[in-house]
């Protein structure tokens, strides 16, 4: 399914809103009163700290003009810059009315609407438009005869395939943009066909093809863009979305676009009108690729895989096209990460630096397909580093541009990401691209500060790094850092073991297990350490990136010193549950544990209460090279008590009020559209068994805590939603704002009902399906310590492993509400929890009542 069409409007419009309020918020206390930047100097703490305005600019396409850079993104923001650090935006987003880049725009843009994006399916109650290109097109033809024209190819879309891109022309970069043509479209079908709350006939006829038959620029009809039950054949043709457009070396024109579903198109443009040069007729390229008379060549994808934001740029230097693709869902709970091929043709083939084709060759797996760039990472805060919070890091980065600096040859990519901790609030990043000995380019760790390459030693080179390996996998997992060492004797010890050489001034190459990995060393900007570091990035033959970021030179004195100064695992006078007991300081420092009685508290810092209060000592034992010292901290551990007790389950029955069935537990209350806020109303209706409780859409049921007191549990409800609405849940339950889990009938994962669990770790627990709206299904959850099973029906739907623990005793718990999402609306009957994990039969059970 198409990444895109997983949000709904409402969803986007309030993170949008909640980003924008945390960015300001950030930026406050990022901002320093001179963000000038010193030259590159040996003693990078003496340099200058750099100044951030940050702007939630999503799928950013980037252009100068004169001596402002600007970005378009998606959900018609924009923004500009002189130094591509502080930017700040010009644009009012979906504003219908007095809309800052085209005016009316319901009018304007009417021309795509028609077929998607305004009020219909996947975009009732709004818009979607998104990802736009914006480029200086030197040769367009203007009405008024004269000659060039800021251009922006935009995607209005409905469906994860129903899609068109449109195109319109200002002569200022700021707008107002004119629209002109709608010159792609994708997900008609053979005969009158009608998404769900839509009344857009999807015929092909009522889209421009017919036009296009009749003036000799599409052959005819293609029987292949159609499954045999006459829908859209989207596993070969493309969803119209994510348009770019390039210039060869011959200075002809070409735009490349798709998005998921048959993967990413390619068609030459007339340079005077903006319009495709549509092939005509149907063919193959040299090396075997599909051309289609309508969507053009084949480039690369397919099958259905992840693969968006296809972005092609031609370097005049090293004479090839490179081109940039994004895989993965875009969420923080997704595995957006961001790919590169490249060709010595416009249209391809392009390989990646395995000599793997940018096309599928089949129905499979697309992660071993194109140089992993960069995907989900975090830079680690150890114990005794300076800041706070868990480190530097990104979730789902990707949908990136580049910028081309025509004066210097400098090259960035242009992209958004999530961050860990966040949620999705999302912002712009600027990273400088350079290109290793292969000329592949090679994505810097950190943002752009102003930094260039400059000439490094071997003394400075030696040292310490925090160390990243993106790998080649599409994983929502954090690749959390590790510790490396380069040796003066050019060895490499810690997480890889190998050899290191400098060469060229800036070069390196690394080689560990017979791979070696070329790239540049270059002065950034460490945000965690607050100070500029010597980094490194480098790229495999096998399309890998690796990542070093040097660490502060410290005697083992200092270091030790320094991990035994911040130590601290918490408060320990009243101690009821596990303690965690990190095992690395700062500079790959080692931190053992030692306890007085290893039965109460474990080494791993696992808690064992007894029947009455005990003291305990635990000792760290803090280690760099020959230094040591010692920490100890005194525990008390606290008695069992009557809370501790374990209630097996309990039942909220719905029958006219919110009691707990068995008197174990007090009564739920009423809240409003927020787990945390008021004045909601909950109504009765006839229900599986008795009555039900029925939620207005407004109001939801907050329930006491330390239901689940156990890391083995289960739940069992009957839903019967009256409307769906992405991520809405049902059953919620939370330790904070960022450790929770969540039941929702229609959720991230291709709109399935599915177990949610998040933010710190993202889980998805998908069932395959979307329950029904008007009908009464019944879902079970079981967790069994780290394993989690999902039913429908009485029926094991979804079964997983390393399911999170993010629940304790304090605890809350929701029906129909949470911190962010819109409440639920449809009645919930017949809730039990059970503090246990449950076995089949006995979910089939209580899955049987409404039979």
């Amino acid at each position: 399914m198409d990444n895109k069409t997983k949000w709904s409007l409402f969803v986007i419009a309030l993170l949008l809103i909640s980003g924008i309020l945390y960015i300001g918020l950030r930026d406050s206390e990022e901002k320093v009163a001179d963000g000038n930047q010193s030259d590159a100097t040996d003693d990078l703490t003496s340099e200058k700290k750099p100044s951030f305005s940050n702007v939630a600019i999503h799928d950013p396409s980037i252009i100068k003009d004169e001596d402002t850079y600007y970005v378009f993104g998606t959900h018609i923001e924009a923004a500009k810059s002189t130094d591509l650090m502080n930017w700040e935006t010009f644009t009012n987003g979906y504003q219908s009315v007095d809309n800052a880049l085209y005016g009316n725009l319901s009018e304007n843009l009417a021309g795509s609407f028609e077929w998607a994006g305004e009020d219909d399916a996947d975009s009732a109650g709004g818009f979607s438009v998104w990802a736009p290109d914006i480029f200086w097109n030197a040769d367009y033809a203007n009405e008024d005869g004269t000659q060039g024209a800021y251009m922006i190819y935009y995607s209005a879309s409905s469906t994860y395939i129903r899609s068109a891109i449109g195109y319109a022309v200002s002569k200022n970069i700021e707008g107002p943009y004119t629209y002109k043509d709608t010159i792609m479209y994708s997900g008609f079908t053979e005969n009158e066909a009608y998404d769900e709350n839509s009344d857009v006939n999807k015929e092909w006829t009522n889209t421009h093809l017919t036009q296009l038959i009749e003036e000799g620029k599409v052959s005819g009809k293609s029987d292949a863009w159609f499954n045999s039950d006459g829908s859209y054949n989207n596993q070969q043709y493309p969803n119209a979305i994510d348009a770019n457009l390039f210039y060869d070396e011959n200075d002809k024109l070409w735009m490349v676009y798709g998005s998921w579903s048959g993967g990413i198109y390619l068609l030459e443009m007339n340079k005077e009108t903006g319009q495709p040069i549509y092939p005509n007729e149907d063919g193959l390229t040299e090396d075997g690729r599909f051309i289609d008379r309508y969507f053009g060549t084949h480039i690369s994808g397919g099958y259905g895989k992840s693969g968006e934001g296809p972005y092609v740029v031609y370097d005049k230097e090293r004479e090839y096209y490179y081109l940039y693709v994004t895989y993965g869902w875009l969420g923080a709970d997704g595995e957006y990460n961001m790919r590169v091929f490249r060709s010595e043709n416009p249209n391809g083939p392009y390989v990646d630096a395995d000599g793997k084709p940018a096309v599928l060759p089949n129905n499979t797996d697309n992660a071993p397909f194109g140089n992993k760039m960069m995907g989900h990472f975090l830079f680690d805060r150890k114990v005794g580093e300076e800041g706070m919070g868990s480190g530097y890091g990104y979730m789902s980065p990707g949908h990136n541009s580049v910028f081309v600096d025509s004066d210097t040859n400098e090259q960035f990519v242009v992209f958004h990401t999530r961050f860990p901790d966040t949620g999705e609030m999302f912002e712009l990043r600027i990273h400088p691209i350079y290109f290793n000995e292969e000329d592949w380019p090679i994505f810097a760790p950190y943002r752009y500060t102003g930094e260039k390459l400059t000439k490094v030693s071997d003394d400075e080179v030696i040292g310490d790094y925090q160390y990243i390996n993106h790998e080649k996998d599409n994983s929502n997992i954090l690749k959390h850092s590790s510790f490396i060492t380069l040796h003066e004797d050019h060895t490499v010890s810690g997480e890889i073991k190998g050899t290191w050489e400098r060469y060229d001034d800036y070069r390196i190459k690394i080689t560990a297990k017979n791979i070696e990995y070329d790239g540049v060393v270059v002065k950034q900007w460490d945000p965690k350490s607050n100070q500029y570091v010597l980094a490194f990035t480098a790229l495999s033959n096998k399309g890998v990136t690796i990542w070093g970021s040097k660490v502060a030179a410290l005697s083992d004195e200092d270091v030790v010193a320094k991990v035994e100064k911040a130590l601290n695992i918490g408060q320990l006078e009243s101690v009821k549950d596990d303690i965690t007991l990190p095992k690395i300081g700062v500079n790959n420092s080692k931190i053992e544990w030692k306890s007085s009685d290893e039965s109460i508290i474990s080494v791993n810092g696992k808690v064992n209460r007894q029947n009455e209060d005990r003291t305990i000592q635990i000792t760290a034992v803090i280690s760099k090279g020959e230094k040591s010292i010692n920490k100890e901290f005194e525990v008390i551990v606290k008695a069992k008590d009557e809370s501790d007790k374990v209630i097996e389950q309990y039942t909220y029955a719905f029958d006219d009020n919110l009691y707990e069935t068995n008197d174990q537990a007090n009564a739920g209350s009423i809240t409003g559209d927020r787990l945390n806020n008021s004045n909601g109303e909950i109504t009765y209706e006839e229900g599986v068994l008795g009555k039900a409780a029925y939620f207005n859409g407004a109001s939801g049921i907050r329930l006491p805590s330390s239901l689940i007191q156990s890391d083995s549990y289960s739940i069992s409800i009957w839903l019967h939603p009256e409307e769906l609405t992405q991520h809405t849940p049902t059953f919620f339950a939370a330790k904070n704002e960022n450790s929770w889990i969540s039941l929702v009938p229609q959720g991230a994962a291709n709109g399935e009902t599915m177990v949610w669990s998040g933010s710190a770790t993202w889980y998805d627990a998908p069932i395959g399906q979307t329950i029904p709206v008007g009908e009464w299904s019944h879902i079970g959850v079981v967790v069994e310590n780290s394993d989690i099973r999902v039913y429908l029906n009485g029926e094991n739907a979804f079964n997983g492993k390393d399911f999170p623990k993010v629940l304790d005793e304090m605890s809350s718990y929701g029906l129909g509400v949470n911190y962010w999402d819109p409440p639920f609306k449809g009645m919930m009957d017949e809730l039990h929890i059970f503090n246990r994990a449950i076995t089949d039969n006995e979910m089939k059970e209580l899955a049987s009542i409404n039979d």
